[in-house]
């Protein structure tokens, strides 16, 4: 089966493989894995996770983004053009005063997972605050320019369109050098990030310690305290999908003393940071350590305290929780919390590899009619 609009990463596996004329044994002795979990992997039998998939990628000389598939690239024309365009100043804005205003707005859009009104938004705020950037020289408004590219960064990394992300980022990081030092810490977080989305895991904690020491270099006080707290939680994802404990056990470490400075989850830079968010970064990285009961009793635990986190937060919550769930045999559980990863944020479900995961291999394993799961596999667009 595979997915009408993004396609199924399990699935996509088994096509891509065909496609390279190999066979599962050629494929699972090169990526390190058994057969019998490439077998289960490809018939939906088991979920992939982004370790297995990361390998199996090398193993088909290919990113892990590539393997995973990718939503179709629409009208992105204007935002293309005006990315060109950060060298070439256009006219002034009408009313700068209101950019910073714009700006959060946009962040608002990212924190309740609405991608569809970000990318109308994004090629006019986008050719403002640059030109405005350049009219001022003032690193506050290139902080600005260095903000919208860090939204189309995470746009385009919640639809896998690499090649977008990557050059957002290359050009977020052009803009922190003009920026507030925050600003070159939040670039290189989105930088890694590229690094966690291609499946490249080494190269992407490269970045986050180099980060780690221009950050205690740079930055003071609770800024400080922000900026090493998400180069962290970065690190954390990082060291998970590489199954990397002692690492893993650094960086949690590191994010926990962090989130002490900030009592309740504070927002900057279009990223959330503290407690809560710590969190979310602990469940699902003990589900990629196979730690399923970590992570159920940590969600159990976000969840009865009460989320104060925004959309984009609350769904990876419960599609991580759903992995571990599916991982411990409990199909009703996962069905759950599938469905109100949908309803937090239904565009982020629409795209997310893990809900797409989910959702496929619990059509397969299915073997009775449960219009639930038969709705989830309707709105992913999975075909049976």
């Amino acid at each position: 089966m595979s997915a009408t609009q993004v396609p199924g990463p399990g699935a996509n596996v088994a096509a891509r493989r065909k496609d390279l004329g190999l066979s599962q044994v050629a494929i699972a002795r090169r990526a390190g894995v058994s057969v019998s979990l490439l077998s289960k992997i490809e018939v939906g039998d088991r979920a992939l996770t982004q370790g297995v998939g990361a390998a199996l990628a090398r193993a088909m000389d290919l990113t892990l983004d590539e393997l995973l598939g990718s939503a179709p690239e629409e009208n992105l024309n204007e935002l293309n053009y005006a990315i060109r365009r950060f060298d070439i100043p256009g006219e002034p804005p009408e009313h700068p005063e209101r950019l910073q205003q714009e700006v959060d707005k946009l962040n608002q859009l990212r924190w309740n997972t609405e991608l569809a009104r970000i990318q109308i938004r994004l090629p006019s705020l986008l050719a403002n605050v640059t030109s405005h950037a350049h009219l001022t020289g003032e690193p506050r408004a290139w902080t600005l320019v260095a903000d919208v590219y860090g939204v189309i960064y995470w746009l385009a990394a919640r639809h896998r369109w690499m090649h977008l992300a990557e050059l957002a980022t290359m050009k977020q990081r052009i803009a922190a050098e003009r920026a507030d030092p925050i600003a070159a810490i939040v670039a290189a977080r989105d930088d890694a990030g590229t690094f966690l989305n291609s499946g490249d895991f080494t190269g992407g904690l490269a970045i986050i310690d180099r980060a780690v020491v221009q950050a205690e270099s740079t930055l003071t006080g609770r800024e400080r305290a922000f900026g090493l707290g998400v180069l962290h939680l970065r690190g954390l994802t990082l060291a998970g999908r590489l199954k990397d404990k002692q690492t893993m056990k650094r960086y949690v470490e590191a994010a926990w003393r962090a989130a002490d400075e900030f009592p309740e989850e504070v927002a900057k830079h279009g990223m959330q940071f503290g407690p809560e968010q710590t969190a979310t970064h602990v469940i699902s990285t003990s589900s990629d350590m196979d730690q399923h009961r970590k992570a159920l009793d940590t969600a159990e635990d976000l969840i009865r305290a009460g989320m104060t986190l925004p959309a984009n937060r609350v769904a990876p919550v419960y599609m991580n929780l759903g992995r571990s769930q599916l991982a411990l045999g409990d199909q009703d559980g996962t069905i759950d919390s599938l469905e109100k990863a949908w309803a937090a944020a239904p565009e982020m479900a629409n795209v997310h590899p893990t809900s797409l995961e989910l959702t496929r291999v619990l059509a397969s394993q299915h073997k009775r009619s449960n219009p639930r799961l038969t709705n989830l596999v309707k709105k992913a667009g999975i075909i049976l």
